[in-house]
């Protein structure tokens, strides 16, 4: 990519650099977040888009995530592939390093693929080295000390060196505590010299203390000597310290061999950690600024797409205080590809211009954007930018000569740009920013100037955004296809800019409207304006009356979104209570219907009872035909009620599912009273009751217990349904006969200890069902005594078991309480 450091410079992309470089965590990091530079591969900036959403979305869920104490270890690693010797403290880093590696290339890996991948991918490269982690660990502490463990011979070593410095100054402390040197002593303390133990002793008691003199003092009235009875345990002594430091530097070095080892995966490592670091500071970046993640576009060619390519919505300059700063909106590159940015100084344009260019550089960083969502950037590969004032005394350059000499580079650029695509078909993409365009110099060869680079930069293919304050552009962009007038609201009651990009509407002068307000004589303020040309007037006036119309416009739209909003949501209101209607209107129906249907079920249960009790009560066929008619008279009428119900509910509230179909011959069925399933063997529907195959009986139930529990092939529908016109209500069933059953081998004895209490009562149920059926009399059920927990659970179940008539604990000598014997009721 070719865009040079002073663009980078003028564009203030450095200062972001520096930004981002803060939320990094260690020195590899930094240099990479330092050195970062905007690429030109669409591809390649969308996958680092990607990957900063992943950090970002990471620090938002799990916040407390890092990288630890990791540190940059590349320069330890190629001392140990040089043959050096790591020191404690660089073996403690590596150790602190490779552990936090492996921490996060776990904790990343326990995290979903999607969005993570790009962070997963990168942690692919964090070594796994748990056992080098554990060397370093046990062979020095955390305060850098090499530990005893670190070998055998080491400890042994360092039990030999305990017991001679101990050896030796219990020597020691019996000279100076002797009477016999009493007299010779200076004081009566143990000191060292060069590494050996000595006595200070007066220089008039050398000969009393026989010795090697290894110091005296200044004034040479005291002398430090190393007397010669413990010159051999000094001498041990020193030894062993030699042999332990010869034992510390071989640990060393094999501890340093073995890093030596794993270089190339470590300083991989290392890379990938720094990487991750990066995407983390990127993350936290876009958190502080609240950025979004823009979609990147492919080049400025010609697409069905009607978005422009260059499109940022409330935009903000990274570098200003985000509280206070003013969104922009800027959008080029689809019905024009210049915008001329008219209006008052300080009013914002130079920073419309640097937000764009610095947000162009950002995306192709990788770096999301402070915009809204649906800003979009195409990618770049050449931006220029021409902005400030550049004069330099030491050159002899003027603003006018300094500004030409970066424009005449930029035209010549622009030039190779339009050569390639007549070349290879296809040009660069550039963005070109120009401040003042033909400031500096007269006016009219200004603004002719001018506007020649912009006809220029327009044939060449790239985008364009420039600011001026000649007049003759403003009608040129007006004109003009493919250049667009843009300008910096300006509030003429308070005389500030609102900062505020508005494109399509060239900038007004304001100058006279200031000094009005300021307080400037009104004479003057005429004899100012008769000055001005009716044409110029015109226009002035022209430019009002499109602000005035634009910002009634903007009014009304305002107004007539919220009336759109209230409308809705006045409109959900008014729904909502419809639907509240129905349910209540429904609620009530329904409690009809079952009343309805509570009152016919005890008719059919009258005749029913009826037709079966003859032998009590006499009755005639013309009385059981008029109960008969009464009773069809009720469906009908609870038939008509349904119907009616169907008819009255809007179309909107209308079920979108077919209702469920009856109950049927064969249908699988839950009954609710019992929690059993079964089989329909038969249906009597002026009872509403259905006998059903349960297991080895067959009972009757009320159709309201039954729910659906399998269809029949060729129905689509899901694997349970309820069934229709049926209220849900408990009713017992009753148990009519026993289904017949082949003689079963059934053992009297059931042992359940050792199992769970969830798996007990399906299993009991079904011992005692296969007892029964087996003509058992009883039968003994072993839970064991433990707790007791198990044995409640048995005898609750038995309790309440329909086929058990009773139940006792065992006799003793055969089971006691570990033991129930359950007697069963009689076929």
């Amino acid at each position: 990519m070719t865009i040079a450091e002073r663009t980078l410079s003028i564009l203030e992309y450095p200062k972001v650099r520096e930004r981002l470089a803060q939320h990094t965590s260690f020195s590899a990091s930094r240099e990479l977040a330092l050195s970062l530079r905007p690429d030109d591969d669409a591809t390649f900036i969308r996958h680092a888009q990607r990957a900063t959403s992943a950090a970002r979305q990471l620090f938002d869920t799990f916040p407390d995530i890092t990288i630890g104490g990791a540190r940059d270890i590349r320069q330890s690693v190629a001392k140990s592939l040089r043959g050096g010797i790591l020191e404690p403290e660089q073996l403690l880093e590596v150790s602190a390093t490779l552990g936090t590696m492996r921490q996060l290339r776990v904790r990343l890996f326990k995290l979903p693929p999607e969005p993570y991948a790009p962070l997963r991918d990168i942690a692919l490269a964090l070594p796994e080295l748990p056992s080098l982690e554990d060397a370093i660990e046990h062979t020095v502490d955390p305060g850098g000390n090499i530990l005893d463990s670190a070998s055998p011979t080491l400890g042994k070593i360092r039990s030999e060196i305990r017991v001679a410095h101990s050896r030796l100054l219990e020597r020691l402390n019996g000279i100076i505590g002797s009477s016999q040197y009493a007299g010779a002593l200076q004081e009566p303390i143990v000191t060292m010299r060069d590494g050996r133990y000595v006595v200070p002793i007066k220089a008039t008691g050398r000969r009393t203390l026989q010795g090697i003199v290894h110091d005296q003092s200044n004034t040479g009235a005291t002398l430090f000597v190393e007397p010669l009875q413990t010159v051999e345990l000094n001498n041990r002594w020193r030894e062993l310290q030699l042999a332990e430091q010869q034992e510390i530097t071989r640990i060393l070095q094999m501890l340093s061999a073995r890093i030596a080892e794993q270089g190339d995966n470590i300083t991989t490592g290392v890379e990938a950690l720094a990487e991750l670091d990066l995407l983390f500071a990127k993350g936290r970046y876009s958190a502080a600024l609240n950025c979004i993640e823009p979609t990147i576009v492919d080049g400025l060619s010609e697409s069905d797409d009607p978005e422009p390519p260059l499109h940022l919505r409330r935009a903000r300059h990274p570098l200003l205080d985000q509280t206070t700063v003013v969104p922009t909106d800027v959008w080029l590159g689809k019905t024009f590809r210049v915008l001329l940015i008219t209006g008052p100084n300080t009013g914002g344009k130079t920073v419309a211009l640097k937000t764009t260019g610095l947000l162009a550089l950002m995306a192709q960083s990788g770096l999301h954007i402070p915009a809204a969502d649906r800003s979009r950037l195409p990618v770049f590969q050449h931006i220029f930018a021409d902005i400030g004032d550049e004069q330099s005394i030491e050159q002899s350059l003027s603003t006018f000569s300094s500004h030409m000499t970066h424009i005449i580079a930029i035209l010549r650029t622009l030039d190779q740009i339009k050569a390639d695509r007549t070349t290879y078909g296809q040009a660069p993409s550039a963005l070109v920013l120009f401040d003042e365009l033909g400031a500096g110099t007269d006016p009219t060869e200004g603004a002719a100037l001018a506007r020649a680079i912009i006809e220029r930069v327009l044939e060449s293919g790239a985008l364009c955004i420039g600011t001026t304050h000649y007049a003759e552009l403003k009608a040129y962009a007006h004109n003009t296809p493919g250049v667009e007038n843009a300008s910096v609201a300006f509030d003429e009651e308070t005389l500030r800019p609102a900062y505020r990009l508005e494109i399509g509407l060239p900038g007004r002068s304001n100058a006279l409207a200031i000094a009005s307000r300021l307080g400037l004589q009104p004479e003057l303020i005429d004899r100012a304006r008769s000055f001005l040309s009716a044409e110029e007037e015109q226009v002035e006036e022209m430019l009002t009356s499109i602000a005035r119309q634009r910002e009634a416009a903007a009014t009304e739209q305002q107004q007539a979104e919220q009336e759109r909003a209230a409308a809705e949501h006045l409109r959900a209101e008014l729904q909502n209570e419809l639907a509240q209607l129905e349910l209540e209107r429904d609620q009530r129906l329904q409690a009809f219907e079952r009343e309805l249907d509570d009152e016919l079920k005890g008719i059919r249960q009258e005749l029913r009872r009826l037709r079966d009790d003859t032998r009590s009560v006499s009755l005639t066929r013309e009385w059981m035909q008029q109960a008969e008619e009464r009773l069809k008279s009720l469906g009908e009428t609870a038939d008509r009620q349904r119907q009616q119900r169907r008819r009255e509910r809007p179309a909107q509230l209308q079920p979108a599912q077919q209702a469920p179909r009856p109950l049927q011959v064969g249908d699988q069925v839950h009954v609710a009273s019992v929690k059993l399933d079964g089989e329909i063997l038969s249906i009597d529907p002026d009872a509403g009751e259905a006998e059903v195959q349960v297991g080895g009986f067959r009972m009757t139930v009320d159709l309201r217990e039954l729910r659906r529990r399998g269809l029949r092939p060729g129905n689509g529908r899901g694997a349970t349904e309820t069934a229709p016109s049926y209220a849900a209500t408990s009713i017992a069933p009753r148990v009519i006969q026993r289904a017949p059953a082949a003689a079963a081998d059934v053992s009297m004895q059931l042992d359940m200890r050792g199992m769970r209490a969830h798996e007990i009562e399906a299993l009991l149920d079904r011992y005692l069902n296969d007892a029964y059926l087996g003509d058992l009399s009883e039968v003994r059920l072993v839970h064991g005594k433990g707790t007791g927990t198990l044995r409640k659970i048995v005898r609750d179940i038995l309790a309440a078991h329909p086929l058990v008539a009773s139940y006792a604990p065992g006799v003793d000598g055969e089971g006691g309480e570990g033991v129930t014997v359950a007697k069963l009721r009689r076929r």
